[in-house]
Formats: structure tokens, sequence, C-alpha cells
């Protein structure tokens, strides 16, 4: 079945940016754009639906049933219109996939948006200390505009191998219909169970200096510095040690009893 989206109040939004993160390896990418929901005061513009969707629901804090969602969030910062795609699940098949992807380039396209960004997860056998980001795009000047200079590898492909999922194809999709988009990938740990808030935090940092969204590193790092616990056996130290080359001190992972989940953690695990 093809997927519906639904549009839920008005946007007047001039040649928006597109932001995608959904549930990956890490959950980082979720994690990163339903924190900007939150921190750019997002209005919610479309909901998602189809009948491939997961058949369950949650239980919220009240104790009461949510079914899963896929929502589109709108914020202007400094005259620059940003939507926020994240929810609680990927299309679960590879023909859901591609009728997702098409309709959201469809209204994207409607929108007359101008550009399109997803971030994921490359999966590390170990959780990495000063996580790399990574790069790819569907045109070279989307590549130079975002990435890092000395992160992009120049043969990516040997590296990391396909992308799958809504990450990978929403950008490929975009190039068809010539929309530029970029990929952005981070080293994450592979378990299913761990939470990449550290990771979250590097992509939001990334965002946020080269997208102008004003946000303070200093309030970024306060939001996502809960480090998740993993069972005594998992191993946390990176069999090879990634260097950071920036010149500030690494920031110290902390563990605290979090007493009221925030926003950008429901729903996963």
């Amino acid at each position: 079945m093809s997927w519906n989206i639904d549009k839920t109040s008005k946007t007047n939004a001039k040649n928006p940016i597109l932001i995608e993160g959904l549930p990956g390896v890490g959950n980082v990418g979720k994690i990163a754009v339903e924190y900007l929901i939150d921190a750019l005061k997002a209005k919610k513009i479309y909901e998602m639906r189809s009948n491939e969707m997961p058949h369950y629901v949650f239980v919220n804090e009240e104790n009461l049933i949510e079914l899963p969602s896929i929502e589109i969030y709108s914020a202007k910062i400094k005259g620059k219109n940003i939507f926020l795609l994240s929810g609680d699940v990927q299309p679960s098949t590879e023909t859901s996939c591609h009728s997702f992807c098409n309709t959201v380039i469809e209204a994207f396209e409607k929108d007359k948006g101008k550009e399109i960004i997803t971030l994921g997860g490359i999966a590390l056998k170990n959780i990495p200390e000063a996580p790399d980001m990574y790069f790819t795009a569907n045109n070279k000047e989307m590549l130079k505009k975002y990435s890092l200079a000395k992160k992009t590898k120049k043969k990516l492909h040997e590296f990391i191998g396909p992308i799958v999922g809504v990450t990978g194809l929403l950008p490929g999709l975009a190039g068809k219909k010539k929309i530029p988009a970029v990929t952005m990938l981070i080293e994450t740990f592979e378990n299913p169970g761990y939470i990449g808030l550290n990771e979250a935090r590097t992509i939001v940092k990334h965002l946020n200096k080269k997208l102008g969204l004003n946000l303070k590193n200093k309030d970024i790092d306060k939001e996502l510095e809960v480090e998740v616990l993993l069972p005594q056996d998992t191993e946390t130290k990176p069999k090879k040690k990634i260097e950071s080359k920036s010149k500030s001190k690494p920031t110290k992972s902390k563990v605290k009893q979090i007493e009221k989940v925030p926003s950008y953690l429901k729903h996963i695990g």
C-alpha cells in the first residue's frame, strides 16, 4: 500500500531544507532531529500513515496508547525554513521504503523544497570515544557545502558499503528529481540497545554550524549529556583509538539517573 501524507497545519515556508532522522543504528539521526524539533520549537505540519506500519502500539507515561508515528515539523530560523522529519519507525519493506520516499519528495516539491539532509550511523563493534563523521551526496556541490574537508574520504564506498533505508534512498531518489541532497553518517556502536547521544550531539553541532541554527553549544551539551548504561559484559573501549582533531579537551561522558525521559528519547529501545 502507498503512503498517505496529511497536512496538519498551514505552512508558508519558502525553499525549505528537509532534515531526516528516523530510527537506525544508534538512533543517532532520530535523536538529533527530535532534539532539533524541541530546541527550535518546531510545529507539526505533516503526518504520514500506511497499512505497512508495524502492528503494535506504545504505552506512554500516562498509561495511554499511542500509535507509531512519522511526522514532519517546520521551524524558521533567521529567515531560513527548516523541515524536520522523524518518527518511531522506518518503512518495513523495500517496496514500502520506495513508496515512502517518493511520497516525501512529492510533498517537498509542492513546498518548493531546496535541499535534503539525511542522518545515519556507521556501525562499529565498540563504542567510539571520538566518533568521526563522513559525508556523501547526490552532487559534488552538496558534498563540498556540508562536509568536513578533512573527514571526506575519497573512496568512501570502500569504507561503508550500501546505505540502507530512508537515509540512503531518499537522497538517491531526490537526485532523480534534481533536488540536491547530502547524507551525514557518524560512527556509532552496533549494539541494538545502544543510544548514541554523544554521536547525536556531534551531528547537531555540525548542523548548527552549517545551517546557522543559532543554538548554543553549552545548551546542546547539557541536553545531550546522558550516557546509557549497557550490560556489564559490553566492551566500551574501542579496539582502535580514534583520535579527535579538535583542540578543545574532550568532554567526559556522564551517567545519571533519568527522572523524566526527554522527548527525543521516547519510543527508543
